[in-house]
């Protein structure tokens, strides 16, 4: 679910929703669609071609959409659309959205962290800080959860892990120990180091070892060593839930769409407990823009391990051509994009910087790729190569 996952489906179609709220709904998006494009009030061309793509990627199907772009100090965002689809409310862009496995390189950076203090090692097997939890532990090392080469099979595709969402409890709670005991009830993909499979688990194991070493929660440390220091005001970790008498949702914040048959559904109530140290992660354009650009620029990790993190392995998730530790690679016209994507239950986001960090693109809509109609993926893989180009 923090990626462009097939199991989505299976998901989706399992939720019981009442009919009144689906005619609701339907009606509303429907609206949307059809509401006219949000002014342009910059006068370049390359902006205004942007906003338009903008406009396009809603009239295809999402709800709603938020596009930053980034060149020095230069910055500009333009949105589109409906955060808030029953109550007409248009995407703004300081909205707060679940930024899905976009998280990973938030926690691969804190482990990394850890490396630098001596706290960790990149070859310290998972045996030795997780004694006993995880088959095979001996064999892993941290390297190969970061890069996902370990073969772990990926907790998102146990179907006794999703049954409580199926039943419709959106607000079901799991511990990240429990996830991991589930994930290792099935066999492991290959063996560890073999070849490149994305995997949630790896990065369960992660928050785990880092809450093992540093004696504190995962969140705790995103805090104390991201949010705090890069001033990322408008950056949270929730670990409960988003539903009434839980955790909510940062305002103002975009509704998270999803479909079930041809009706559209809000689902962002859905429990961050089942996206922990993997996807947890709750933020904005600006605050994600800013994570990278002191990401790459050498601002929270030694030359040496920043380098480690860019060292990719093969891959072909979400389309990029490498994943790194906790990094990813995309080919574009105009350089390398590197950074993350992420999607979960209502939210899709990909974020492109410059190895250096100088120039950016980050996009959201407020609806999962999983059950957005394809010409509109199209649409979104586009316009973030174009933005990351063209932008500002």
């Amino acid at each position: 679910m923090t990626r462009t996952n097939p199991q989505m489906r299976r998901l989706h179609r399992g939720f019981a929703v009442p009919a009144t709220v689906l005619a609701c709904l339907v009606a509303a998006a429907l609206a949307a669609a059809s509401a006219p494009a949000k002014p342009d009030s910059s006068t370049g061309s390359q902006a205004a071609g942007l906003q338009k793509d903008l406009d396009a990627l809603v009239a295809a199907g999402a709800p709603g959409a938020i596009l930053l772009t980034r060149n020095g100090a230069h910055t500009r965002v333009i949105t589109a659309g409906l955060a808030d689809v029953p109550h007409q409310r248009p995407m703004r862009p300081g909205d707060h959205f679940k930024v899905a496995s976009v998280t990973k390189s938030y926690t691969a950076s804190v482990v990394l962290q850890l490396v630098a203090q001596g706290k960790l090692g990149l070859g310290d097997s998972v045996e030795r800080r997780l004694p006993g939890l995880v088959p095979n532990g001996g064999k892993i090392t941290i390297r190969q959860l970061l890069n996902h080469t370990s073969g772990l099979f990926d907790f998102e595709l146990d179907r006794q892990l999703l049954k409580p969402y199926y039943a419709g409890e959106l607000d079901h709670y799991w511990s990240m120990r429990q996830l991991l005991k589930r994930a290792v009830t099935h066999k492991p993909l290959f063996a560890p180091g073999a070849r490149h499979s994305y995997s949630n688990t790896n990065y369960v194991v992660a928050g785990l070892i880092v809450e093992a070493v540093t004696g504190r929660s995962i969140g705790a440390e995103l805090r104390s060593r991201i949010f705090r220091p890069l001033h990322l005001g408008l950056t949270t970790y929730p670990t409960s839930s988003l539903g009434a008498g839980g955790t909510r949702m940062p305002t103002p914040y975009a509704h998270g769409y999803t479909v079930f048959g041809e009706a559209g559904f809000d689902i962002t109530g859905i429990s961050p407990s089942l996206f922990p140290a993997s996807g947890g992660i709750i933020s904005t354009v600006g605050d994600v823009a800013d994570f990278y650009r002191a990401l790459l620029g050498g601002r929270l990790l030694q030359p040496n391990l920043l380098d480690a993190m860019k060292t990719m392995v093969p891959a072909r998730d979400a389309g990029a051509n490498g994943y790194g530790l906790g990094l990813m690679r995309w080919p574009t016209a105009c350089g390398p994009g590197w950074g993350h994507d992420g999607g979960l239950p209502g939210y899709w986001v990909r974020s492109f910087s410059t190895e250096n960090g100088r120039r950016q693109a980050v996009l959201m809509i407020n609806h999962d790729p999983e059950t957005l109609d394809i010409p509109a993926r199209a649409l979104f893989q586009r316009l973030i190569a174009r933005a990351y180009c063209e932008g500002v």
